[in-house]
């Protein structure tokens, strides 16, 4: 009897709670710090930017939080995502792993991102919010906010680093057409961005920048809040539907990993996979091992710091501890807009700090070039951001073909590629460049850490 490809479940098991890793590790990550007092901040201090449900599941211990059921029955427009078998790329890397991914690129987004942007848009919509800002990267995120505004009734204006919003003209169409505005980042709109353009008219922007000017718009404009789509711990949460479903369709296929792999720029989709897998290893003693990719050229958990560090350029928010290059560091450009941050999130930060997770960079080229293998074999093709992943599932295949192995290798496939097809077109003509991280403007951003850090 034939092996299955696709692995799928009912709506009914659609996960009822979002799992919280914070409710199995013995100590919680180092607390947020207001920059002020060098105090821990409270629900208080943040309710200003977000849902206040939102801040209780970011300081919760609680292994369970119930998903509403008008998220749940939103997420029936897409979940649960097929859990499917690349028989094709096994038989093309000659491999005996076993090689399964998870495809939430059928989202209506294109990417995992509204398995949290429809949750963020029910608790800001519950608490009489009218209008969100925030920020994108290549435009995954802000695709998926703009799509729960427009089902929960809100306004969106998203702030697009502006090297994406130049070359990924697809994605701000996408936002504009779910009824957002889009806005290349640094802009004249906001004090930071003008100060930031005056200096360089040239700058391209990045992701800490876009976060300064979407938190600067929501804290001057009245009934705006900020959404963020990734980083904190309740970001994570959200995403952990990702990974409960995949352990379902598992137990479909009486399997069970021995690798999950994910991409990482602020850990979410990672997250989102890995956690529920985390967990067993951390209560049941199983022995996943856990792997995070990174772009080579912004580096935050292989090269970064693990410190205090502003999460924005203009140092608007609360100081958290995680794996950093810096607030200032000029991420340059490169085609995967999504891991050029300087930081990771903090949980994932702690996770990696303290060994119970892998991490890896690769470079653009190879990503890419991983990505139209994957393609050819099994059909989509993957976006420049889970690439990596890809890139690092292979990896793994072939390894298990040298050493004669029959692993199960399980990564998440997190967004499609085809609104970043600029990035396949400069691979084929041969114009596409590895972009190399600088040790020299590390060290410059190294000597702005706030003191905090090395306390």
């Amino acid at each position: 009897m034939a092996e299955s490809t696709k692995y799928l479940l009912n709506e009914d098991q659609i996960p009822k709670n979002w799992y919280n890793i914070a409710g199995d590790l013995p100590a919680p990550p180092p607390p947020p710090i207001n920059q002020a007092t060098g105090q821990p901040v409270g629900p208080d201090d943040l309710a200003p930017l977000f849902a206040m449900e939102m801040i209780m599941q970011e300081m919760s211990a609680e292994r369970e939080i119930p998903i509403p059921e008008p998220v749940r029955e939103a997420y029936k427009i897409w979940r649960p995502t097929p859990l499917v078998r690349a028989h094709r790329l096994e038989k093309v890397l000659d491999t005996p792993a076993k090689i399964y991914y998870k495809n939430e690129s059928v989202s209506p987004a294109g990417s995992h991102k509204p398995n949290t942007a429809v949750a963020q848009a029910h608790y800001f919509k519950e608490e009489g919010t009218t209008k969100l800002t925030t920020e994108t990267g290549a435009g995954q995120w802000g695709t998926a906010l703009a799509f729960a505004g427009k089902l929960f009734g809100l306004e969106v204006e998203a702030y697009q680093v502006r090297v994406s919003f130049e070359t990924k003209p697809y994605r701000r169409m996408f936002m504009e057409a779910y009824g957002a505005t889009c806005y290349p980042s640094p802009s004249r709109r906001t004090n930071h961005g003008r100060a930031l353009l005056d200096a360089d008219p040239d700058d391209p922007g990045n992701l800490a920048t876009a976060v300064a000017e979407a938190i600067e718009m929501a804290m001057s404009t009245p009934g705006t809040k900020y959404a963020l789509g990734s980083l904190l711990n309740c970001v994570c949460i959200h995403q952990t539907v990702v990974g409960q479903e995949s352990m379902l369709q598992l137990e479909m296929a009486d399997d069970y990993p021995d690798v999950v792999i994910g991409c990482v720029g602020g850990g979410s989709n990672w997250a989102g996979m890995v956690y529920p897998f985390l967990g067993e290893n951390i209560r049941n003693g199983k022995n996943t091992r856990i792997v995070a990719v990174e772009s080579a050229t912004c580096p935050s958990l292989t090269r970064g710091v693990y410190a205090y560090d502003y999460p924005d350029s203009a140092h608007f928010v609360p100081l958290i501890k995680m794996h950093t290059l810096g607030s200032s560091f000029k991420t340059p450009k490169m085609h995967a807009g999504g891991l050029r941050y300087h930081g990771m999130g903090p949980m994932c930060s702690y996770l990696y700090d303290h060994g119970y997770v892998e991490a890896q960079a690769r470079q653009q080229v190879e990503c890419l070039e991983a990505a139209l293998v994957f393609a050819h074999a099994e059909g989509t093709l993957p976006a420049p951001e889970s690439s990596h992943a890809v890139k690092v599932a292979i990896e793994e295949a072939l390894r298990c073909k040298e050493e004669g192995k029959s692993e199960t290798i399980l990564f998440n496939l997190s967004g499609h590629g085809y609104l970043d097809l600029t990035a396949y077109q400069d691979l084929a003509a041969g114009v596409l460049e590895d972009v190399h991280f600088s040790d020299e403007d590390f060290a410059a951003t190294m000597a702005d850490l706030p003191q905090v850090a090395a306390e």
